[in-house]
């Protein structure tokens, strides 16, 4: 990731966009952390956001025309937040605190602003805050300008006395009563900028370029007009009386700025984006909102300070998080996608030092929700990915995450459990069952009972099968050169059976054939089914089911709609969860979530587990073996094809790892007998080794990862080679073994013809001298 595509990546998340109410705002307001803070009763902290923004904070919360308020999104619902009247809150109840203010340098340069009315005023306050040497010239014998025009009993005098005084504790020079009786130039030579402020006038004294309607121009962003250091704004600019009082501040402000600037000689033009008002690029999803009245003044001088309270907590404080609402992932590390790219950047760019973000990386199932729900379409699956890919390019990827992940890869394509066959007495294959990996460990008396379907209901076409692992893995792990490999294994088996047409049963092998093969015609098992009928059984009597859709086939709607057709086929009722089809969330089981960060991902399927309290069919193994696991009734949908006990298989636990390859090994030697007639060539030495060990130990084993034949390897070599030590108080012998990156030590004791396990577990320091396969 190049600094390029991390600001690409960071502008398409839109938690940080101003809401609408602070975007249309000419000054910014932060109205909604205001809001909040008048909602928990904080008038101090509302205070001082809003002074943050607006210089004159007594005359604004009167007369402001609040541009804000006619973009709020409560507005959409029912009645928009009383703004202004929080705003009068916040200075009625909040206390002000002193400024703990430090004289600013005196910078060089003299300014003169004419007009002393709220635009002059503030680009005055600015000016004289950044410690220039301002002078105001007023034509009127005080400060406002057309604020003495308002209503009094909206604006009282006393109000902009007491706000217009920080101009003069400012030090400002105020020249009252002083209208402008020479030409601009002459007034430039005294000067070193000059801001013009004086309303809609036309004085032709004023030698400033004009448009066809006579109105001074004005750069719409600088507010520079035609002459070299002189700028203009507020109605003056517009050429009729100004209405809204926020913006004439704010166009005082913006022509502070490049006053500023133009002193310092740097560009008045460069980062100018987002000053005056804008139309915000925040989404906030209110649907499902009910509206509530604004709440009514009982006095009209203002809210009561419960009042406030209550109407500040009708706020929505938009923000987007769409994302991190409906992932668990993204909720879990307390941040949104902004914020996390730039961490990921930071991780990958770190030479020395440690790299925190590591766990956060590997910890993304790559489901893709977040892509489907961002209104940008942001992908934290996809940048992890690549995250994943580019540590595996340096050399940074902790094998802890996906190691194995890797080995169970790599046991599932080796000659243990890998076939492809052609039907028997045949060449090629019109169509080929690719049952995968986690079906065949989970289920394996499912998969010649399909395979048998498949030979029925295709009568009249050659069907083949192949046993393996699709590669999502290795893609998962950031492993190119080995998914690559596989899939042109893959590619290669296909060829030699005539390329027939995949049929897949897994979602996840669905979606690696289709993204990363494109030229092999496939389709689902489920489409099939439900095209040529489903095996013949007794139906349910109108059970009611939830699908849980597999997140791979996030945007197949047809096996969806094939998937739902055959449930409602055999009987059953479904109750759709809030979460379904192409917005469907993750078991945990993508992307590698569950080796990476196992609490997160018993927080995943606690959260999907709980949105119903009817079982749960799902059509990915994995998926209903984890939601079992966690105590969630569920069965995968060929258990209610051929399942016989629909009621058991609901609250039948996944099999162990180790059971997982037993089972695998077991399909492959079946297969090959049953419809081959084939059959495999012996054990392996380690295969010979009998284990005994307790439930707890059993236990122990599966929670570290650690596999019955990796278990027998130790002892197998020890055994061989002598390689062990003995414990003599205990009697027992420990050994280890480094069969790859993993060094696995046992405790064990030799009995009877078999070895009771005591204890194991792995690492993956170097330990010198220690034995290879």
């Amino acid at each position: 990731m190049d600094q390029q595509e991390l600001r690409t990546l960071e502008e398409k998340c839109i938690q940080d966009c101003a809401p609408t109410c602070t975007a249309a705002c000419p000054v910014h307001v932060d109205v909604r952390g205001m809001a909040a803070a008048i909602g928990r009763g904080d008038f101090d902290t509302a205070l001082k956001l809003y002074k943050k923004s607006v210089p004159f904070p007594r005359i604004i919360s009167r007369i402001c025309d609040q541009p804000c308020q006619d973009v709020c999104k409560y507005g959409e619902i029912g009645d928009a937040i009383a703004i202004r009247a929080l705003e009068r809150a916040s200075l009625d109840y909040g206390e002000e605190t002193a400024e703990k203010s430090r004289p600013m340098p005196k910078r060089s340069g003299r300014i003169a602003v004419i007009g002393g009315g709220i635009s002059g005023l503030a680009a005055t306050y600015d000016l004289a805050r950044k410690g220039y040497a301002v002078t105001i010239f007023e034509a009127s014998k005080q400060l406002g300008g057309s604020l003495w025009k308002a209503d009094r009993d909206y604006l009282p005098a006393r109000v902009i006395v007491d706000d217009v005084q920080v101009i003069y504790d400012l030090g400002v020079d105020v020249r009252l009563s002083t209208p402008i009786d020479r030409t601009l130039s002459e007034l430039r030579s005294e000067f070193d900028a000059l801001y013009v402020a004086i309303g809609p006038h036309t004085d032709e004294a004023f030698e400033l370029e004009r448009d066809e309607y006579g109105v001074i121009k004005v750069d719409p962003v600088t507010f520079a007009t035609s002459m070299d250091g002189v700028f203009a704004g507020g109605g003056l600019r517009w050429g009729k009386e100004m209405h809204s009082s926020i913006t004439s501040i704010s166009e005082g402000r913006r022509a502070g700025i490049s006053i500023d600037r133009y002193l310092q000689q740097v560009s008045l033009t460069a980062s100018r984006t987002g000053e005056g008002g804008y139309e915000s690029c925040l989404y906030t999803d209110i649907k499902g909102i009910a509206p509530q009245a604004q709440v009514e003044m009982a006095h009209h001088e203002g809210y009561a300070w419960q009042e406030a309270s209550l109407e500040a907590k009708r706020c929505l404080q938009c923000e987007c998080m769409e994302c991190v609402k409906v992932c668990e992932y993204l909720k879990d590390y307390g941040r949104y996608p902004r914020r996390y790219v730039r961490e990921i950047y930071n991780n990958l760019s770190i030479v020395k030092g440690t790299r925190y973000a590591n766990t956060f990386i590997n910890s993304c199932s790559a489901c893709g929700l977040c892509a489907e729900v961002c209104p940008t379409g942001l992908d934290m699956g996809a940048v992890n990915l690549d995250a994943r890919r580019e540590m595996v390019k340096q050399n940074r990827m902790p094998p802890s995450a996906h190691d194995f992940a890797l080995r169970d890869m790599a046991f599932s394509n080796s000659e243990q459990f890998a076939l492809a066959r052609n039907h028997p007495d045949t060449t090629t294959s019109d169509y080929v069952l690719f049952p995968g990996c986690q079906l065949s460990a989970s289920s394996p008396e499912y998969v010649p009972k399909v395979y048998g379907y498949l030979t029925d209901y295709l009568h009249d076409k050659n069907v083949g099968l192949i046993l393996g692992c699709c590669g999502a893995p290795a893609n998962w792990a950031g492993r190119r050169d080995l998914f690559e490999s596989t899939l042109a294994r893959w590619r290669a088996e296909l060829r030699a059976m005539g390329d027939p047409t995949v049929v897949l049963p897994c979602s996840s092998c669905y979606q690696v054939f289709k993204t990363h093969l494109p030229e092999v015609k496939i389709v689902s098992l489920w489409d099939v089914m439900d095209e040529h009928g489903v095996p013949e059984r007794t139906t349910a009597i109108n059970q009611v089911v939830a699908i849980h859709d597999s997140c791979s086939t996030r945007h197949e709607s047809h096996i969806h709609d094939s998937v739902r057709s055959i449930v409602h086929h055999l009987g059953y009722q479904i109750n759709e969860l809030a979460l379904s089809r192409e917005r469907t969330a993750c078991c945990s089981y993508g992307g590698h979530m569950w080796l990476a960060n196992r609490d997160l991902a018993e927080k995943v399927v606690k959260r999907r587990i709980a949105e119903s309290t009817a079982d749960y069919v799902t059509y990915c193994a994995m998926c209903r073996d984890f939601f079992v696991a966690q105590g969630k009734r569920a069965v995968h949908i060929l258990d209610l094809m051929y399942g016989e006990n629909v009621d058991q298989s609901a609250i039948r636990r996944g099999p162990t790892y180790s059971q997982r390859h037993e089972n695998r090994a077991r399909l492959k030697r079946k297969l090959l007998k049953e419809i081959w007639g084939e059959v495999m060539d012996g054990q392996q030495a380690h295969e010979q080794i009998k284990l005994t060990m307790s439930e707890a130990v059993r236990n122990r084993l599966e929670q570290r990862l650690i596999l019955t034949e990796d278990v027998q390897r130790v002892i197998e070599y020890a055994e061989r080679t002598g390689r062990r030590l003995l414990n003599r108080e205990s009697g027992h012998y420990l050994a280890y073994f480094k069969p790859t990156s993993v060094t696995y030590w046992v405790e064990y004791l030799p009995e009877d013809g078999a070895f009771t396990i005591f204890n194991a577990y792995s690492h993956r320091m170097e330990v010198p001298g220690s034995g290879s396969a």
